[in-house]
Order: C-alpha cells, then sequence, then structure tokens
C-alpha cells in the first residue's frame, strides 16, 4: 500500500515534468500543490503556536505563585485553558496528519535517481543533477559544490527562521534565548543531514518551507489583527461617552423701573 503511494506520487511529479520539460519546476510545482492542500491544518497549527504566546505569560505565572504545587498548577493551567478556548493539543495534530505526504515525498526524492535513470535530472543549469549530494558535488570541484551549498543553506536556514520569527514579540528573554539556542542547533543538525541528501529533497525541502513560512506569517498577521480589533471594541464598550455641554452664561434680567 505504501509503494502504491509512492507511485502515485512519483506519477504526480512526473506529469508536471512532461508540461515543464524540468524535474526541479517540477518537484516545486508538486511542492506548491502539496502546501495547498496542507494549508488548512498549517493554518490551524499557525493560530495554535499563536494561542500558546499568548497563555505563556499566565503559566509562568502560576509557577511562580505555586512552585512547590504541581496539581495545583495543573488544575490552574485547566482553567486557564478553557477560558481562553486553547487546545494544547491543536498544533500537533495537523503536523501529524501531514507527516504521511511528507515522508512519501521525501522518499520518492530519495529513490528519484533509481526510478528515472536520466543523465537530465536537473533544475535548468542551477543545480547540474537533483539526484546528487552536496557532499558528492564536493568532490567534484568548489565550482559545481556552490548550488549544492545554497540548497543546503536555505534548507538548515528554513528550521531556524521560523523560530525566530515566533521569538520575535516574546517578553520572556529565558525561553526566547532558549529557542534560539534550539533552533541554532537544529539548524546545525540539518546542515549534517542535508551533507548526504539528494539536492531533489533539498529543493523540495528549502520550497516547502519558505512556502510554509509564508503561510505561518500570514496567519499571525490575521490573528493579530483579530486581536487588535477585539480590543478596540472592547474598549469601545468599556469607555464612557463623554458628552460636551456648553452653557451659555445666564443675562442678568432688567430691574423694573417703579
Amino acid at each position: 500500500m505504501w509503494d502504491i503511494f509512492k507511485d502515485w506520487i512519483f506519477q504526480v511529479i512526473e506529469f508536471f515534468y512532461g508540461f515543464c520539460g524540468d524535474w526541479g519546476l517540477a518537484i516545486i510545482v508538486v511542492t506548491v500543490i502539496f502546501r495547498i492542500i496542507v494549508a488548512p491544518l498549517m493554518h490551524k497549527q499557525a493560530k495554535s503556536s499563536y494561542d500558546m504566546q499568548k497563555v505563556q505569560p499566565k503559566i509562568q505565572e502560576l509557577k511562580e505563585r505555586f512552585p512547590d504545587d504541581p496539581t495545583r498548577q495543573s488544575q490552574e493551567m485547566q482553567k486557564i485553558y478553557a477560558e481562553m478556548k486553547f487546545n494544547p493539543l491543536a498544533g500537533c495534530l495537523p503536523l501529524l496528519l501531514q507527516m504521511p505526504i511528507f515522508i512519501a515525498l521525501f522518499q520518492v526524492l530519495r529513490e528519484m535517481g533509481d526510478r528515472v535513470g536520466d543523465a537530465s535530472y536537473s533544475f535548468y543549469n542551477l543545480v547540474p543533477n537533483l539526484v546528487t549530494t552536496p557532499s558528492q558535488a564536493f568532490g567534484e570541484g568548489f565550482g559545481t559544490f556552490v548550488p549544492y551549498l545554497i540548497l543546503m543553506v536555505v534548507f538548515a536556514g528554513a528550521t531556524f527562521l521560523p523560530m525566530i520569527l515566533q521569538q520575535m514579540n516574546s517578553s520572556n528573554k529565558q525561553q526566547r534565548n532558549q529557542t534560539l539556542m534550539m533552533g541554532a542547533i537544529m539548524s546545525l543538525m540539518m546542515l549534517w543531514i542535508s551533507w548526504s541528501s539528494p539536492a531533489g529533497v533539498l529543493l523540495f525541502w528549502g520550497a516547502s518551507s519558505v512556502i510554509g513560512i509564508a503561510q505561518s506569517q500570514l496567519t499571525l498577521a490575521h490573528c493579530r489583527a483579530q486581536d487588535r480589533r477585539k480590543a478596540e471594541e472592547e474598549a469601545l464598550v468599556v469607555k464612557p461617552i463623554e458628552v460636551n455641554v456648553e452653557r451659555k452664561e445666564k443675562k442678568k434680567r432688567p430691574k423694573k423701573k417703579r
């Protein structure tokens, strides 16, 4: 069943290759389609991350108020989640649902050399061979290695960039530093993985990550705009209406002559 699913994905890539005449462009087209399909899931995931940022200060306050009472922390945390209508698992579910598609695409691109056996398996003149790994290209000289190095940097940087963007507005310096450190370590790991990955895989991952970052930023901008509108509406309701009443000075009545 899994092999049939992978064969179907390869046929989709091959179909777009028939239109584009270039394997790299076909991969990018399939990546865009993949991202459009999972867009609703990515929207939920990004919204969950945004909500988590809003909840985090309150959770930190709970930890400071009840440092030696984890049971009370958990109870108060559930109250906060219910009050803000926040589900901590909402961000995990979209990721789990899209993983099978992503893994299948990843495996198909790794096996593309065996499936196609085409010497012109390239991305125009930018990347000579999408089956070649950066480690193999490095052995052919620095000039050949440069496009593969760019793909490696995009591959690793696209992993780190979302974490930077997510923590830009965070007020918790300790959490922000920890997240950035984790992102840097993950980026180094991705560089190590990319060293032995075919360029087609790096192209897919890089394009997918860049589109994903754009989708997340659109969702976050929408969430922030909603919060601003909500805050403005609440301010209008709470704020008392001020009425300027100008009182005219009373004119003295003329005294009647007797």
